[in-house]
């Protein structure tokens, strides 16, 4: 089989909590397979990533480069078609910047492309069968795909356990000298941070997440209840921001902000990917929703088939007893 490569996305200094889980996605691929990982960057914060990111890794690749400062999918293109075999499977995680780069590498790599798996059976006779869903979760479907000549696979964020093991002890090579040329039309201009509400979301240990299933915006108060009866704090879903029931910095989501909370209570929320593509960190997962099949249930480590508007008040009038 191909050696496989995973593209590691970082922030200042701390790489993304989807290195580890492309450990696993690598392993269900080839479980005896060396996994190279692929760090780029600018700066002295580069040399942090790509020594924390050898514990899971059997090598990493890092790339130190003015032009890498911004993670501009364009130029992490031309860079990798120069450090990459042919033949390469590549792991990049399916959030905003992974659906940038993915397709376009692969039509360089002249490979194979799937997107936003969320789960890998094997592979069999150089045929990779993986699953992804439609119809916002509704629908899994069983995909084989041709790897023979390599591939660029999105894994969707979340979907796979992160391998806490940390014991790969891989080693660092640097590769900035195989740059070539990483001039690009596409030019980064500045970084423009989320405004901040009246909540900071992102430093709450719980959250009680309203989605569509509130309804109406004078509900919200129901899940503000409850949100007062635990100690937590109200966020929610995109097409509640939408409608105006809630600011824009209550939002969870990869159009939203981006949450690393202990619990995380989804209360009418269907669970697409863009919404789950925002809660990292491996939280509590407790999913309240009336639709049996709505593709929260798959990630909560709680699920209860309820009417959330039914539901709610009475678990806070339980909450306030205890």
């Amino acid at each position: 089989m191909a050696d496989i490569y995973a593209y590691i996305t970082h922030k200042g200094g701390v790489a993304d909590d989807s290195a580890l889980e492309l450990v696993t996605a690598a392993k269900k691929i080839d479980a005896a397979a060396a996994v190279t990982a692929i760090v780029t960057g600018s700066g002295a914060e580069l040399d942090a990533v790509a020594n924390a990111v050898a514990a899971s890794y059997a090598k990493v690749i890092k790339v130190n480069h003015d032009a890498l400062a911004y993670p501009n999918a364009e130029v992490i293109r031309k860079l990798l078609v120069n450090i990459l075999p042919a033949d390469a499977i590549v792991l990049v995680p399916n959030d905003t910047f992974g659906m940038d780069l993915g397709p376009g590498l692969s039509i360089k790599l002249d490979s194979t492309f799937v997107a936003d798996v969320v789960d890998i059976e094997g592979v069999d006779g150089g045929l990779l069968k993986v699953i992804r869903q439609e119809y916002s979760g509704m629908v899994s479907t069983h995909v084989t795909a041709d790897i023979s000549g390599g591939a660029v696979i999105n894994l969707r964020p979340g979907a796979f356990a992160p391998d806490e093991s940390k014991s790969a002890g891989g080693s660092v090579e640097d590769k900035s000298a195989d740059c070539g040329d990483l001039t690009a039309k596409r030019i980064f201009l500045e970084v423009v941070e989320a405004e901040v509400g009246d909540v900071d979301i992102t430093k709450s240990d719980v959250l009680v997440s309203v989605g569509r299933g509130i309804e109406d915006e004078e509900n919200i108060e129901i899940a503000q209840e409850l949100a007062d009866a635990m100690g937590a704090v109200v966020s929610c879903s995109r097409p509640i921001v939408d409608a105006k029931w809630l600011e824009k910095s209550r939002q969870v989501g990869t159009s939203g902000q981006t949450v690393k909370p202990k619990v995380y209570m989804a209360c009418g929320i269907s669970g697409s990917f863009q919404h789950l593509g925002g809660i990292k960190g491996s939280p509590f997962i407790v999913a309240i929703n009336k639709n049996v099949k709505a593709p929260i249930f798959q990630v909560a480590d709680v699920g209860i088939e309820a009417d959330i508007l039914e539901f709610l008040p009475e678990l806070t009038e339980a909450i306030k007893e205890l």
